[in-house]
């Protein structure tokens, strides 16, 4: 027969936490498997919830380094008696384009020509094959991609057909290692250009491009110099809008815009496409939140499971424990006592389990952002509501096992064997 302590009728919460803990130790394996459902359900709950506001943030820097409000003007897609062209199959997209969007659709704020494609650039015995991008520097404006060494070159530049060239970190490092870079001369197509600066790095794209293997150049170098004689159209025009807002009236100002300047009769297919980046990494984002939501719902399933298990646990040792409930009511412990009791052990194994719960999950969130290379952090709300939602499960769950030891009459509790 354990130990009486009559004191348990003032109920101080020290003893109250001695008493649980003492309680629930004589059955170590049952207390610790019971607790087990409230660890894994609060574990689940914060490496979801993690893992989701990380993969939010990644898409948030994704969005930011998209550009400013990006609204791409791109030639192509138009249906040619029955052949669809690409955008290399058009020739309609031209510089006046360019120039007419930025004075006649006012939620426009800056544009930059587009011409682009791939070459081979050289120094000395290393060589990389890249992807070029013909523009203006409102380009870097745009795109949001800054200059780490040296500088962009000028509007003059572009009016002077000039022979400069900006680096991508991924073709620097591969031309030129650790040296430096800037004032380098580099061969494009045979003919030597200065290097003038280089870019900022900014990572792999949402779909996995490398966006550090470019270089950019003067558009009217590229035109003159890489594409050659008859070239004057253009591959896109790269548009960046007053706001956020402003993406969508403008996308569909800049499509009237265009069809209007090439004659393009009702019922004729558009022979630009006109992207907006921006709304799908947007969309992204809330179907990221979406499902984060409903894996958390998934894993609180966890935690009623868990508290089923609390629920049968206190059942159970309410039953074993009946001629202990008998006693201490005989020397005068009240009903409100013996069932407060039995709610702190249901309390206390299950705050016991939500600690481990805490502790299972930061663990499992920074392995999981190490294995995918994410910056993870574990957001602080994150840490308290769980916990405290595991002590609210254990209460909910162990109110009947409680109310029902409560309930034992002395002299029948006495009599049990």
């Amino acid at each position: 027969m354990p130990r009486i302590n009559k004191s348990i009728i003032s109920i101080p919460l020290s003893l109250l936490i001695r008493e649980a803990l003492r309680a629930l130790s004589r059955n170590k394996l049952r207390s610790a498997l019971s607790a087990i459902g409230i660890t894994i359900g609060i574990g689940a709950v914060v490496c979801v919830v993690a893992i989701g506001t990380a993969g939010s943030k990644r898409a948030q820097e994704q969005l930011h380094n998209l550009g400013d409000n990006l609204v791409w003007v791109e030639a192509g897609s138009r249906n040619v008696n029955g052949v669809r062209s690409g955008t290399l199959g058009m020739n309609t997209l031209t510089v006046e384009d360019a120039e007419a969007i930025l004075s006649e659709v006012p939620m426009i704020k800056s544009v930059s020509p587009n011409v682009d494609g791939h070459v081979l650039i050289a120094c000395g015995k290393n060589n990389w094959t890249t992807h070029y991008r013909g523009v203006t520097p409102e380009f870097l404006e745009i795109r949001r991609w800054h200059v780490a060494e040296g500088d962009q070159f000028t509007h003059e530049d572009v009016k002077h057909v000039a022979n400069v060239v900006m680096l991508g970190r991924t073709v620097r490092e591969q031309l030129f290692g650790d040296e430096v870079a800037v004032g380098r001369t580099v061969r494009i197509n045979q003919q030597l250009y200065r290097v003038v600066g280089v870019l900022a790095p900014k990572g792999q794209s949402a779909t996995g491009q490398d966006q550090d293997d470019y270089i950019l150049m003067p558009y009217t170098t590229v035109l003159k110099r890489l594409r050659g004689k008859g070239f004057t159209w253009l591959d896109d025009i790269m548009c960046s809008a007053v706001s956020l807002e402003a993406v969508a009236p403008a996308s569909d100002r800049i499509r009237s815009l265009m069809r209007d300047r090439h004659h393009l009769r009702p019922g004729e297919e558009d022979d630009v496409n006109i992207r907006k980046p921006e709304e799908m990494i947007k969309a992204q984002i809330a179907s990221s939140r979406t499902l984060s939501l409903f894996l958390v719902s998934v894993a609180s399933i966890s935690l009623l499971v868990g508290g089923i298990g609390i629920m049968n646990v206190m059942l159970v040792s309410v039953t074993e424990r009946t001629r202990e409930i008998g006693l201490r009511m005989a020397v005068g412990a009240k009903a409100r006592a013996i069932q407060i009791q039995f709610l702190g052990e249901a309390v206390i194994l299950s705050a016991f389990g939500s600690i481990l719960g805490v502790v299972l999950g930061v663990a499992g969130s920074y392995t999981v952002g190490y294995t995918l290379g994410w910056p993870m952090s574990i957001p602080p709300e994150a840490l308290i509501v769980a916990p405290l939602f595991a002590v609210l499960v254990g209460v909910f769950f162990g109110f009947y096992p409680a109310w029902r030891a409560a309930r034992l009459e002395p002299i029948t509790a006495l009599r049990h064997e």
